[in-house]
C-alpha cells in the first residue's frame, strides 16, 4: 500500500512530501505533508503558502477498540482565512462541514469520525507590528477509512486533498477538466 501511496499526484497548487511518520501510533505508519500555493503574483514568480497540512494513515493488524477497524487517517491542516470569515460563529462548523463534504465527495467509505476546528487570530505588536493582523483556520481530524482494496485509500488522500484546497480558497477544478501538473511531490 505504501508504493501505492507514492503514486499519488494532486492538483498542481498542492505539493506533497512523504515525511517520517509516527511510529508509536500503530504498527504500521505512512504520512504526507502538503503545502498549498497561492498563484503566483503578476509582479512575481513566486507564490505564496496559503496552507499545509500533514496527513497519516495508520495500520495495526487486528485494529483498535476507539479506531473501529484496522486502519486509520489523521490528519492537521492550517489555512490562512480572511478575517470576517474567522468571526462567524458558524465557522467552525463550516470547517467541521468541509472535512465531511470532501470525503463523500470523492466516495471515501468511512466510520468514526472526530475531531476538533479551531480558529486563529493574530495581532501585532512592538517589532512585529508592520505585519498584518492574520486569521487562521486549523482542523484536526480523523476517522476510520473503510479500505476494501489497495485503492480505496486513494478516496481518502484525494478528499484530504480536497479538503486543502477548499480551505486554502482555491477555485475548484470543473467537471471534465482534468488538473494538469508534474510530479511536484518531494522526498
Amino acid at each position: 500500500m505504501v508504493e501505492h501511496l507514492r503514486t499519488i499526484t494532486p492538483r498542481s497548487e498542492i505539493i506533497l512530501e512523504e515525511v517520517p511518520a509516527p511510529q508509536k501510533l500503530a504498527t504500521y505508519s505512512f504520512a504526507f505533508t502538503a503545502d498549498v500555493s497561492a498563484q503566483p503574483h503578476l509582479d512575481s514568480s513566486e507564490s505564496d503558502e496559503v496552507a499545509s497540512g500533514r496527513f497519516v494513515i495508520l495500520h495495526e493488524p487486528g485494529g483498535q477498540d476507539t479506531w473501529e477497524g484496522d486502519f486509520r487517517c489523521v490528519t492537521f491542516l492550517r489555512a490562512d482565512v480572511d478575517s470576517e470569515m474567522q468571526e462567524d460563529p458558524l465557522f467552525p462548523e463550516v470547517g467541521w462541514n468541509w472535512l465531511l463534504d470532501s470525503l463523500n465527495a470523492t466516495g471515501a467509505q468511512y466510520k468514526a469520525p472526530s475531531g476538533t476546528v479551531t480558529r486563529v487570530s493574530s495581532a501585532s505588536f512592538g517589532k512585529l507590528a508592520p505585519r498584518s493582523d492574520g486569521s487562521e483556520i486549523e482542523i484536526r481530524a480523523s476517522w476510520t477509512p473503510i479500505i476494501e482494496s489497495r485503492d480505496d485509500i486513494f478516496s481518502h488522500v484525494n478528499a484530504w486533498c480536497n479538503l486543502m484546497s477548499e480551505v486554502s480558497g482555491l477555485p475548484p477544478i470543473p467537471d471534465g477538466v482534468a488538473s494538469i501538473g508534474s510530479a511536484r511531490r518531494r522526498g
